[in-house]
Formats: structure tokens, C-alpha cells, sequence
């Protein structure tokens, strides 16, 4: 706690970015892991088998309950809008599949995006301060009396110091969740477009009254 009021202090005015960055990127990490490790994530796998084994025993009201279960799950509701769908034609389930999916995608992406950005905007304002840092110093070496030299330039390298690290304190645990963030939201896209495509599948299979053939094949 000590480094980051000695850096708020002796840093000068480029800290107040490099905080504002943190703050932003604390706030977003917070909300999109919440989102997309618990709030929109499900075992893909474990979910698809229950609802492959619904529909192959033609019981897609007890499918669609299943996915009302899980409201705020991605993957849901996706296969919820080709499952109503289910005695319509193949080309309106899969329309009906791929509208959904064009609304969840968005949402699991949203703000994710910026920690890379407010990653590299630490990163830079912090190297700005360390520019700021060195032009003191150089001034202090070229105009400072003898008596203030010493302090000026002492002055000039803490702030280039502190702007430098506070930078990268914030932007590698930044890049670190924005990594993190991202290899979840494309897990979770990845099991949608399959397990879409699975369904979709299955109840053309249905319509058609092949389905425990395709399934077996």
C-alpha cells in the first residue's frame, strides 16, 4: 500500500491515467468473469447428452423445460430457439438458431475487448510519465543551481521510476485477465456453434424419421 501512495505522490500527473486504468480494468475483469465463467457458462457436454437423449426419445417439451432451466446460460438458450421450432421445417430451425446465436454472441464478447486497450493506455501513460521523468532530470543536469541539482534530479528519475512501474503493475495483471477472459468466451462460443449445429441435426433426423440412424452412424 506504501508503493502505490509514494507512486500517487512522487509520479506526478501521468499516475492519475495509469489509476483511472485500473480502476476500469478492475471493473470490467470483475463483471465479464462473473458473466462468462458463472453466470453464462454450463457444462456444454454434459448438457448436449441431456438433450440429445430428449430428443431421440421425442420428448422435446421435456428438452425446452431443460433449457428453461438454465435462463442465463448461453448455450440454452440458443438450443431452446431451434428446439420450439422443432416440427417446423429444417431451414426455419436453423434460422431460428442462428438469430439466437447472433444475440448470445455479442453479449459473451461484450467489454472484453477494452482490457487490452486499457492494458496498452497503462503501458504508454506510464512511459509518458517516464519521458516526463527524464526531461526533469536532463533539465535539473543542464539549468539547476549546484544547491537544487541533486533534488531536481533525484525528483526527475523518481517520477520516471514510478510512472514505468505503476504502467506495467497495472497492464500485466490486465493482459493476464483479458487472456484469461477470452479463452473462456471462446470456449463457450465454440461448444454453441458444435453442439447448434448438433441439434439442428437432430431434429432434421426427427422430422425426417431417421434419427436413430444418423445417431448410430
Amino acid at each position: 500500500m506504501s508503493f502505490f501512495i509514494n507512486a500517487m505522490h512522487k509520479g506526478g500527473p501521468f499516475m492519475w491515467g495509469i489509476l483511472a486504468s485500473a480502476v476500469f480494468a478492475l471493473a470490467i475483469s470483475a463483471e465479464r468473469i462473473y458473466y462468462v465463467v458463472f453466470r453464462a457458462n454450463i457444462n456444454g457436454t454434459a448438457f448436449m447428452a441431456q438433450i440429445q437423449k430428449l430428443i431421440m426419445a421425442n420428448n422435446i417439451d421435456r428438452a425446452i423445460k431443460l433449457c428453461n432451466a438454465e435462463p442465463n446460460a448461453a448455450l440454452p438458450r440458443v438450443l431452446k430457439a431451434g428446439l420450439t421450432r422443432a416440427n417446423r421445417g429444417d431451414i426455419e430451425i436453423q434460422n431460428a438458431v442462428e438469430e439466437a446465436v447472433l444475440e448470445v454472441f455479442p453479449k459473451l464478447a461484450k467489454r472484453t475487448p477494452f482490457l487490452s486497450m486499457l492494458a496498452n493506455v497503462a503501458t504508454l501513460t506510464g512511459l509518458l510519465g517516464t519521458i516526463q521523468g527524464l526531461i526533469m532530470a536532463f533539465e535539473a543536469v543542464a539549468r539547476a543551481s549546484a544547491e537544487t541539482k541533486q533534488t531536481m534530479l533525484a525528483s526527475g528519475i523518481s517520477v520516471a521510476m514510478f510512472t514505468t512501474a505503476s504502467g506495467l503493475i497495472v497492464a500485466i495483471p490486465t493482459l493476464v485477465l483479458f487472456s484469461i477472459i477470452q479463452s473462456q468466451t471462446t470456449k463457450i462460443m465454440n461448444e454453441i456453434d458444435l453442439y447448434a449445429l448438433k441439434t439442428v441435426n437432430l431434429l432434421g433426423a426427427r422430422r425426417r424419421g431417421s434419427l436413430k440412424e444418423e445417431v448410430a452412424g
